[in-house]
């Protein structure tokens, strides 16, 4: 059942933002207008931090026209504090750097503090490889890994005890077995309806991942994708055929928890090779109880990734490999052929510069990007 919060209190940190020193720059993400800094508080001592900056995406209510009394209250980039620096008029055509209102000027800021090698791993530029693991894999590799080096889960039990973010929380069901938490992911701003995103963080603590899944849990994944459904129509009036309900593999972190947000908005995370459906998962657990301890589950690991160098040892990751008959091995006598040209309206310029752009690593989907209009 929903449990309304009667607390507005905020904490607040033990750093001082505005002396944040930066070492460098982990990633810059054009697309997604927003920077990830790693430094630290010197002031503090010389702890490692992360601080993520994101420009919020754009509401209604920032582009509406005053036609009421109510509207003129809000603020609006269509007023007369609009600051206008025109670049060039040609034709139809014009060019404009703008300043709004300070009201409409903020930026989101999300930091890590003090920040593990784990941190500055994940809001890292790198390479990244497709994994294949088996059921025997992941009991060999990933399971001993995951184990020994996930992060600290104290802060999910800090939301679970209601010791911290009590005032986040927009909906609980407190059954132990079947039910969970929904508050705001950091990725969204709280404001925007646009770019909700959600998570169902569940009460059960012995549930890491899609792999310890099984029909047992049916009751429970079941509730957390009715009760949420209600709970947001009910909140935010958005319509559950309109809501993306999935499980990442490999997870941010090993406690089971289910991401929500609109379909209309593309989220960080919601690739082919990282998201799992939730109503896939409940029709896979009622087809088959262990699915999941049967499947084979692709995942993606980043370089630098302590758990892609344990696969590195028994698989052929990094390196190009052929089969030939039962055996693989590189394929030495052709690696410095070029690949033959397929048909393309593209210039050779064109094609040369997507080579390129396809070699060069892409920024990684950090739990702190967001999808932003700006």
């Amino acid at each position: 059942m929903s449990e309304p919060v009667d607390s507005t209190e905020v904490r607040s940190p033990p750093y001082d933002l505005s002396k944040f020193r930066l070492k460098r720059i982990l990633t810059n993400n054009s697309v997604r207008k927003s920077i990830s800094l790693l430094g630290t508080f010197p002031d503090l001592g010389t702890d490692d931090a992360i601080v993520v900056f994101e420009k919020n995406a754009y509401r209604e209510s920032d582009v509406a026209t005053a036609s009421s009394e109510e509207s003129a209250k809000k603020p609006s980039y269509f007023t007369s504090d609009l600051k206008v620096d025109t670049e060039f008029i040609n034709n139809i055509y014009g060019s404009f750097q703008v300043v709004p209102t300070r009201d409409l000027c903020s930026v989101k800021s999300t930091v890590i503090y003090p920040a593990t090698e784990k941190h500055i791993e994940k809001y890292s530029v790198s390479q990244k490889y497709l994994i294949r693991e088996t059921p025997d894999l992941y009991q060999r590799k990933t399971l001993p890994y995951i184990t020994s080096s996930q992060f600290s889960l104290e802060w999910v039990y800090n939301i679970l005890e209601h010791k911290q973010e009590k005032e986040r929380i927009v909906y609980e069901n407190d059954d132990p077995n079947t039910g969970f938490i929904l508050l705001p992911d950091l990725k969204w701003d709280g404001r925007n309806v646009e770019t909700l995103y959600l998570l169902a963080i569940v009460h059960k603590r012995d549930i890491k991942s899609l792999r310890d899944l099984n029909g047992s849990h049916l009751d429970l994944l079941r509730n957390v994708r009715q009760s949420s459904k209600d709970a947001i129509f009910k909140l935010y009036g958005i319509n559950p055929n309109q809501l993306r309900m999935y499980i990442h593999y490999q997870p941010s972190f090993y406690h089971l928890h289910v991401h929500i947000n609109p379909v209309r908005n593309d989220a960080p995370g919601i690739w082919c090779e990282k998201s799992h459906m939730l109503d896939t998962v409940i029709n896979n657990l009622e087809l088959m109880p262990n699915y999941y301890q049967r499947a084979t589950l692709p995942f993606v690991l980043y370089e630098g990734n302590k758990l892609l160098d344990l696969y590195e040892q028994e698989l052929p990751i990094r390196a190009l490999t052929v089969a030939s008959g039962d055996k693989e091995h590189p394929d030495t006598d052709s690696l410095g052929a070029a690949p033959p040209e397929g048909f393309s309206d593209d210039e050779p310029e064109q094609r040369q510069c997507k080579r390129i752009k396809l070699a060069t690593p892409e920024p990684k989907e950090s739990e702190s990007a967001v999808q932003a209009c700006a």
